[in-house]
């Protein structure tokens, strides 16, 4: 209940800060029962944080316990979960090796889609868990992943993919409301135990984080599709925190708590309620 309320007083926040530039698109209610179609990458899926759902790829590692799972069955409607862990912008687009892409998913009858990606076009959490590695953590074997900052030519490629996947969206289901879940903030005000990284690896990842951040916004906007603020909404919850929505990389990190560097159950809780509320309104 706390979650559900310090969520619906954020957006309330969110919501004025925006009146005064953008009107808000009429959308029909979701009926109960309605189809869903949750697409995206391993903060989506939930990497490693509960029991993979049945008939799931064995490198997708969609649990039951993800988002999309918990807002479907809060709100009774008829999820298709095609959410993949390791996918980029191009396989909500297109195919990926056996798998097709994510957005076939989709009819004209699906009503909602919510959708986190774009994180693997930017290398984010492979460069923090090569941080992690550089300060002296590492739950694999073999050099540390490298971490720099994606060219403005990448950026500008991946917010031009997530307004083609608003556009085929909108294209294939006319009746959906589509909702951009933006990642959840991953780097700490200051490392920690629970989070190792050094300075200049730390500043990398949290600048990749805002511009994701950021692009993801504007291609809300653009294409007229809500967006839920998780990274506005867990800033308080990284690995350091009491709470935290987020894993990051200790020393001998033990992958029986998920994947490092990606959303914890209580982080897939609080998107959950902050996604009921937001469709609420």
């Amino acid at each position: 209940m706390k979650l559900l309320l310090r969520a619906m007083v954020a957006f309330a926040a969110i919501g004025l800060a925006g009146c005064a530039t953008v009107a808000p698109t009429p959308r029909e209610a979701i009926p109960h029962g309605a189809p869903y179609v949750a697409l995206g990458s391993s903060f989506a899926a939930g990497a490693g944080i509960g029991p993979v759902k049945p008939d799931t790829p064995p490198r997708c590692q969609r649990t039951a316990i993800n988002y999309a799972t918990l807002l479907a069955q809060r709100l009774g409607l008829a999820l298709t979960d095609v959410t993949c862990g390791g996918a980029m912008t191009a396989h909500v687009l297109g195919p990926w090796g056996e798998l097709p892409a994510q957005i076939e998913s989709l009819t004209p009858d699906t009503r909602l889609v919510t959708i986190t990606i774009g994180g693997n076009d930017l290398g984010y959490v492979a460069g923090l868990m090569g941080g992690s590695c550089r300060a002296g953590a590492s739950f694999r074997p073999g050099p540390c992943f490298p971490n720099a900052l994606p060219s403005e030519e990448t950026y500008v490629r991946v917010g031009n993919a997530l307004r083609e996947i608003a556009r085929q969206i909108a294209a294939r289901a006319p009746r959906a409301t589509l909702v951009f879940v933006q990642y959840v903030t991953l780097v700490p005000p200051q490392p920690c135990e629970a989070a190792v990284l050094i300075a200049e690896d730390a500043a990398i990842s949290a600048e990749i984080g805002r511009r994701l951040a950021a692009i993801t916004a504007q291609a809300a906007r653009e294409s007229g599709a809500l967006m839920l603020p998780a990274d506005e909404l867990s800033r308080d919850h990284t690995a350091c925190s009491d709470q935290p929505w987020s894993s990051g990389m200790s020393q001998g990190y033990d992958m029986a708590r998920g994947a490092p560097w990606h959303p914890t159950p209580q982080g897939m809780r609080g998107i959950a309620e902050a996604l009921a509320a937001r469709l609420a309104r």
